[in-house]
């Protein structure tokens, strides 16, 4: 009756529904020396839960820092954080007016170039305005 009772609470256990009481039933079954040749593969698991419920941390835990570095690296990181931003919004202002200066001077010399062939052109006009009035005044 006792191996049925373990198996079921061992199968609770693994389903997490056991009590402590139930858990406590496990760990006293499975620290005797004599178990069941089916669950021996659980023994080890038990035995360690017992040993480590009774392990005690003996060393005292400081309650305090000794130096708060958190505001330290915190102060520094929002001075990098705000000289980035401003050099980098400069940098990029510079490369945009770089890039407008050489837009721009792209535009002008497309102009100049049209222009200088409209120039062309108007002295084509004048050269045969000159021949009509030649023709006009010869009649």
């Amino acid at each position: 009756m006792e191996l049925d009772n373990i198996e079921k609470l061992v199968e609770k256990y693994f389903e997490a529904n056991t009590t402590v009481a139930e858990e406590e039933q496990l760990r006293a079954y499975f620290s005797q020396e004599k178990v069941a040749t089916h669950l021996e593969q659980y023994k080890p698991m038990f035995n360690y839960f017992s040993m480590a419920k009774e392990e005690r941390y003996t060393k005292q835990v400081p309650l305090k820092p000794s130096v708060n570095y958190y505001k330290w690296i915190s102060v520094a990181a929002v001075a990098v954080l705000t000289f980035g931003i401003y050099f980098g919004n400069q940098y990029q202002e510079k490369k945009k007016a770089e890039y407008a200066y050489e837009e721009t001077k792209k535009a002008f010399e497309l102009l100049a170039e049209n222009f200088n062939r409209g120039t062309e052109k108007v002295a084509y006009l004048k050269e045969f305005e000159e021949a009509k009035q030649k023709i006009y005044n010869n009649n």
